[in-house]
């Protein structure tokens, strides 16, 4: 292999490093910010990662040979962390020794990548002639080199669509069996799955048997068994919900979903399930499928639009690496899958978005590509699984409004089980906002005229029916009459100059003047968004929102007719009216039935303004803004306690539940616990099981409250974020509640640490994805991570690359409406206190992943109240220190001490 004899650039927070053409010799030298900024618009450079660089440079202008780009052209669908270490080691190369010996790898990576292009044994080959004819047209900066390496097949490839298998249909899947499963069952499969070598814990196997309660035949209809299972980490949950969840599979031939909250845990759980079943069974199909929403998967209409012409430019060239992509890919998932998550953020666009099916436009069966596409390849693939990895949200849509009721979960492992409040808030919220509003006015009518791309509104997706059917004829006119009363394109500019054209957007004018002269929030001026309470309204108001809510009544009611329309011709179906017309009806009638269930949300919550308040809901009016820019307008409504739709929608359906989490209950109460898991609203005592940790927490970890960083002193926080790092040596994950924080931290510190080589990366300042942050920050232990107070449940980094967590403040509730109103119904103050007590365990949780592991847990705060230590294990070490002694307990962990060994100067709390 040869290294490329090109000129190489790398830059880092430490400095930049050109290497130049010539291979002989040393080659690279450091150079200035500014020289390298005049190397890239100059030349064509080899580099890696072209956006994160610009950021570097402070040149958004910057572009060259991007390495990363090579490598999803040429190993499409193939995982690498985007580091030159990660880099690498994907190559099978030599790490670079630091910052300075980048460049010499960047050459060389080259080399690798162009001449497997030209190696027989290439894994990839089909395709990327083809391929790189397009590329060619683009003028990519690669297609030039790749030209003479890539030979023209001596047979003409197929098509990417051509290559795609199809899915096939399958008989409806029989009822389960009713079994019981005996302990010693679940206690045999359990060591299967384990290894027969493996240690036996007690704790693991005790919760194996208790989550095999769920899966008993149930009793009553709408009385699920449910269990609400507490397992610390280290118990090995994950085969203790797997181990019942086989055997029952097996034995009553049904199907189990395990929801989760992150896609780390998906991941998770797609390997360990391999423990339990195979890839394929013997007749072909998986037994495990993982199952996200549709705006997950590629959409393969929306990728042919952009090859033909609906993109352009550099996001052209995206288009080209995708479909790559997609010919090689296991499912076809965007977010999460085998698609690399930092080929989006390389072309500065929302182009991988644009791929997927965000808005709700598919046309099911109406589209060429049906039979190939991912989407209902996996949902047909879920009905005959034995397990369906999938997230709460995607569960508690499917059981709400799936397509199909035979395909609804009646048996859910819900894990991370803390955050399923979280989603049913969310899943069970209603909003009208401009911004949905626009989109259900092009669902309606279609683009706008100066609009590009497939997009097409009921008249043209439905014109064979409007053709046959007199009267759904009249339903579509009438409501594609009534959608011009929705916002349109440039809805926010004629808000701004007070030119809001039609009732909608004189509604939400209204809003907006309403949000503004009660706003007493200080937001204003910070950039914040605003809201104020949908309470005390005036007249002016109330008849503004009345004549908005007529006319989504005038849009509701022809869709209502169309609706019916469609389900006549489904019973009485005319001649040529084949099975994918079928199909196709049958989709459009599920698009429909959700789009009049939304508009029935947004007349009760207008109809609900200038009455009584229905104290089930919460209600406020809000103008949605980042750092200053106004991007939508709303009224949102909220259940005061989104467990009770979830009880009815979920739960009273389903035959049995296991909630299972870390952080399910608040100390040694279940109080909370039950309330929250929507068991109460349908009379069900849940079964409750807690098994403890079996990690040596007063050994293995120590939390240190640092009392001497002033609240609100940027130059200190700083300081301490970065003394702290150094005395770590790197291994860091800094967490932050407000962004702004978090970026001036990251500015004072970054240039400092790269220098000593303790890169530091951070959420909302790196031009990357919170994943491959999360990645890169786990292949190498002198990394340190930045991110918000959320990114503590997405990362799960066992072992030395996390070995220290930073808190920059006790992470109390943002003080909304909705929080103001929970907080006056459960509780007051002891509520707040329940919500950060499990965030701080949440966070703690990240730290200790193994039995190896060690570090220290840190919050800055002067004044840390005590009635919160119980968030943390029972045992742990805690101590309130100044920052100079916390820096001396760090550095000797660091440097090999271990818990034991460190004298306490003051004892525990």
């Amino acid at each position: 292999m040869a290294a490329l004899p090109l000129p190489a650039l790398h830059a880092s927070h430490g400095g930049c490093w050109l290497r130049e053409q010539d291979l002989t010799g040393s080659g690279t030298r450091p150079i200035s910010k500014g020289d390298a900024v005049m190397a890239a618009a100059d030349t064509p450079l080899l580099i890696l990662n072209a956006p994160l660089l610009a950021t570097r440079l402070g040149y958004p202008d910057l572009s060259g040979l991007d390495l990363l780009e090579l490598y999803a052209f040429v190993h499409p669908a193939r995982f690498v962390v985007p580091t030159p270490k990660g880099l690498a080691h994907a190559l099978n190369l030599e790490e670079p020794q630091g910052d300075a010996d980048v460049p010499r790898l960047l050459q060389e990576a080259a080399g690798a990548l162009l001449d497997m292009c030209g190696n027989p044994e290439w894994p990839e080959r089909e395709g990327a002639w083809t391929a790189l004819q397009s590329l060619i047209r683009m003028r990519w900066p690669w297609a030039t080199l790749l030209t003479g390496r890539i030979q023209r097949p001596s047979q003409a490839e197929r098509w990417l669509f051509a290559r795609l298998p199809e899915w096939e249909e399958t008989p409806e899947a029989p009822q389960p069996r009713q079994v019981v499963l005996s302990e010693e069952e679940v206690l045999e499969r359990l060591t299967r799955l384990t290894g027969s070598t493996a240690e036996q814990r007690s704790g693991q196997r005790a919760y194996a048997v208790e989550a095999a309660n769920a899966f008993a035949p149930r009793e009553r209809a709408g009385r699920p068994h449910v269990l609400l299972a507490q397992a610390g980490t280290g118990i090995g949950k994950t085969l203790g919900y797997l181990a019942p969840t086989s055997l029952w599979t097996e034995k009553a031939g049904g199907t189990v979903w395990v929801s989760t909250y992150t896609k780390a845990l998906q991941r998770q759980l797609r390997h360990e399930s391999r423990r339990a079943w195979p890839e394929h069974r013997a007749d072909g199909t998986r037994p495990v499928v993982v199952r996200k929403g549709r705006e997950n998967y590629l959409c393969l209409l929306n990728l042919e639009d952009a090859l033909q012409g609906g993109f352009s430019g550099r996001a052209a060239v995206l288009a080209q690496l995708v479909a790559r992509w997609a010919a090689y890919s296991r499912d076809g998932d965007m977010i999460g899958g085998d698609l690399p998550g930092w080929l989006g953020t390389l072309f500065r666009q929302r182009g991988i978005a644009a791929l997927t099916d965000r808005r709700g436009e598919c046309v099911y069966a109406g589209c060429p590509h049906y039979r190939k596409c991912f989407i209902e390849r996996a949902a047909r693939a879920s009905v005959g699984a034995d397990l369906v990895i999938g997230n709460h949200a995607l569960v508690m849509v499917n059981a709400a409004r799936g397509r199909d009721p035979a395909s609804r979960p009646t048996r859910i492992v819900f894990d991370e089980g803390h955050h399923v409040f979280d989603a049913a808030d969310s899943t069970f919220a209603a909003a009208l906002s401009g911004a949905e509003a626009i989109e259900l006015r092009r669902w309606v009518i279609g683009p706008e005229k100066a609009s590009k791309g497939r997009r097409r509104g009921l008249s043209a997706r439905l014109a064979d029916i409007a053709s046959y059917d007199e009267a759904g004829a009249q339903a579509i006119t009438a409501a594609r009459a009534a959608a011009e009363a929705l916002p349109g394109d440039g809805w926010m500019q004629r808000i701004l100059e007070n030119a809001a054209s039609g009732p909608l957007e004189e509604l939400l004018a209204a809003v907006r003047a309403t949000v503004y002269a009660r706003d007493e929030s200080g937001g204003q001026e910070a950039g914040y968004g605003l809201e104020t309470e949908a309470a005390g309204l005036d007249g002016a108001f109330v008849e503004i929102a009345q004549a908005a809510r007529m006319a989504l009544a005038e849009l509701r009611q022809p869709l209502i007719r169309l609706g019916m329309r469609l389900e006549a011709l489904l019973e009485e179906p005319p001649d040529w009216l084949d099975s994918p017309g079928r199909a196709r009806i049958e989709g459009a009638r599920h698009s429909l039935t959700w789009r009049v269930e939304t508009l029935a949300a947004w007349e009760s919550l207008l109809d609900r303004l200038g009455g009584p308040a229905d104290p089930e809901y919460v209600d406020w009016l809000a103008v949605d803004r980042s750092e200053a820019r106004e991007f939508d307008i709303g009224i949102h409504r909220r259940w005061l306690d989104p467990m009770k739709p979830f009880a009815k929608v979920v739960l009273e359906p389903a035959h049995g539940v296991v909630m299972t989490s870390a952080t399910l209950r608040d100390g040694e109460d279940w109080t909370k616990a039950i309330a929250r898991s929507g068991t109460p609203t349908i009379d069900v005592a849940p079964r409750l099981s807690i098994h403890q940790s079996p990690f040596d927490y007063a050994s293995q970890a120590e939390v240190l409250i640092v009392t001497d960083v002033p609240k609100g002193d940027i130059p200190a926080l700083s300081a301490a974020f970065g003394r702290l790092i150094e005395a770590s040596g790197g291994g860091a994950l800094g967490l932050f509640t407000a962004i702004r924080r978090l970026r001036a931290v990251h500015g004072r510190i970054a240039d400092r640490l790269a220098r000593g080589g303790l890169p530091l990366y951070a959420q909302h300042v790196d031009p990357i994805d919170t994943g491959t942050l999360v990645d890169i920050f786990r292949d190498d232990p002198a990394a340190s991570l930045l991110g918000t107070d959320a990114l503590r449940d997405g990362v799960d980094v066992p072992g030395h690359s996390l070995r220290l967590v930073v808190m920059e403040q006790v992470p109390w509730p943002r003080p909304t409406i909705l929080h103001r109103a929970r907080r006056l119904a459960n509780g007051g103050s002891v509520y707040d206190d329940t919500l950060i007590r499990a965030k701080l365990a949440q966070a703690f949780g990240r730290l200790i992943r193994s039995r190896d592991d060690h570090g220290h847990f840190v919050v800055l705060s002067p004044a840390f109240p005590s009635r919160l230590l119980s968030a943390f294990p029972a045992g742990t070490p805690i101590r309130r220190v100044s920052l100079d002694e916390a820096l001396q307990r760090v550095a000797d962990h660091a440097s090999g001490a271990t818990a034991e060994t460190i004298e306490a100067s003051d004892p525990p709390n």
